[in-house]
């Protein structure tokens, strides 16, 4: 079945001409209309591995990860070349805008609904951590250097696109049904993805938590049409190879050093930071000779040359690592601690605590962790704290762990203003942030060389539009 999938992705691959600026050339000999189906295959497996691309940079200013080399610099937050997150996001978009097109001629509204919600994924991503971007102008091939628009404007349009999304979703399909072979995410299941797009909407609606347009009430609505539980994530499953997670866990075990853990999230999990084991913590990484969990030191790099374990990193049977494990885009118990905040901001503490213990056993659940070793956890003062005790910073913190690997942390991060228990700036940082955090990529390289006219003027400190 795999190898059906890749020989797929090579046919679309041949076939497909980029109408979007990133590629100008067309190839007289190429197919003008690629396959319907060929599109939905490559826009729904590459959109998930897009949360794997953003996710793999981000993760160290959330501290998941810390670098096995000193001074590494992404790991010290100076600026790095983002060619790769940017250029991914929108090819996947453009094919994305390419598939709603087609799909329009001929009212495949499945096709179209599906597109819209693909387009809100990759576009939030995108501005995401970038805050302006091309949106507009991006797509439909009448420049090459596109205008940026305001990231608030993206956000509406992100929001639009969704409503839209399940506006088609709810029309008939007078066109192409989805298959369920290819699609990566759902199986072609649309109430999945009615889900799905609710679940989205709820996510990037409470974004705006810090701004005049939060809506407590629209985000709620959201959820009460989105997951129920586990079996409704988003997620990839089949892969053209492995689990990406699982690459890079297996280089590492090949001294290609990657994917080492932090002290930050290794201490929030192993008793260090709030006194209580976290029994999740040997279902990511394997614990060192003597039985402990030691993480690394943003900035410093290991101890040792790699081949005696020192530090712990991901494990190739972990969870979220191994060649099968799933990849996760947006999931049920990410959702929980979205009703927990929201709920608490809205000074309901009774149903924030109810979301926010049903969000830690989820997550539990998910991975496989023992009802004896989740009621030791969940039971414990420190996380059983009660209604009354309960802050958004004891929210933000379980969903951090619950969020492992996923770009999203980043987001509460940033909104959070960094506020988890014993963060540290890395050692070794970069001195132009003035012991500031990180709060943007810098735009890539190749926007400057060949759109620079249009490029906003920021630098890392720049905040996006919803980090107020």
């Amino acid at each position: 079945m795999k190898n059906k999938f890749y020989i797929l992705f090579l046919i679309v691959a041949t076939i497909m001409s980029c109408d979007d600026y990133l590629d100008i050339n067309e190839n007289p000999n190429g197919a003008t209309t690629p396959p319907i189906k060929g599109l939905l295959s490559n826009v729904t497996y590459n959109s998930a591995i897009n949360v794997y691309r953003t996710g793999y940079t981000t993760n160290y200013y959330v501290q998941y990860f810390a670098s096995p080399n000193a001074g590494s610099t992404t790991d010290i937050q100076d600026r790095i070349s983002t060619n790769s997150i940017w250029n991914n996001i929108y090819n996947v978009s453009s094919d994305i805008y390419d598939m709603e097109k087609f799909a329009t001629n001929s009212n495949s509204t499945e096709y179209i609904g599906v597109a819209k919600t693909l387009m809100a994924l990759n576009m939030g991503l995108a501005v995401d951590v970038y805050g302006d971007i091309p949106y507009t102008e991006a797509f439909s091939f009448e420049t090459i250097v596109p205008s940026y628009d305001d990231d608030e404007l993206v956000y509406t349009n992100i929001l639009k696109l969704l409503d839209e999304a399940l506006a088609a979703f709810n029309q008939p399909n007078e066109g192409e049904p989805l298959t369920a072979s290819n699609d990566f995410i759902h199986g072609g299941d649309i109430e999945a993805w009615k889900k799905t797009a609710n679940a989205l909407k709820a996510r990037f609606m409470n974004h705006l938590s810090a701004t005049s347009s939060y809506d407590t009430a629209g985000i709620l609505n959201a959820l009460s049409n989105s997951y129920t539980s586990n079996a409704d994530d988003a997620a990839l499953t089949n892969f053209q190879q492995r689990n990406p997670w699982a690459q890079v866990a297996i280089n590492n075990a090949g001294l290609n050093l990657d994917g080492w853990l932090s002290e930050q999230v290794v201490d929030a999990m192993n008793g260090e930071t709030f006194g209580v084991f976290d029994p999740r913590l040997p279902l990511i990484t394997n614990p060192l000779p003597d039985g402990s969990y030691v993480g690394t030191t943003n900035g410093v790099g290991r101890i040792g040359d790699g081949t005696i374990p020192y530090e712990v990193y991901l494990s190739t049977d972990g969870y979220y690592s191994s060649p099968d494990s799933p990849l996760f885009i947006i999931t049920y118990p990410e959702l929980k601690f979205i009703e927990a905040e929201v709920q608490l901001r809205s000074n309901k503490p009774n149903e924030a605590y109810d979301a926010y213990l049903e969000g830690i056993e989820a997550h539990m659940k998910k991975l496989g962790v023992s009802s004896a070793d989740m009621n030791n956890y969940i039971t414990n003062p420190v996380v059983a704290v009660g209604a009354g005790n309960l802050t958004l910073e004891t929210i933000f913190k379980e969903k951090y762990i619950a969020l492992f690997l996923n770009p999203e942390s980043w987001v509460d991060a940033r909104r959070n203003d960094y506020n988890y228990e014993d963060f540290t700036i890395p050692e070794n940082h970069n001195t132009a942030l003035g012991g500031q955090l990180i709060r943007r990529l810098d735009y890539p390289d190749s926007e400057y060389e060949r759109n620079a006219a249009n490029v906003p003027d920021v630098d890392l400190l720049t905040k996006i539009w919803w980090d107020q």
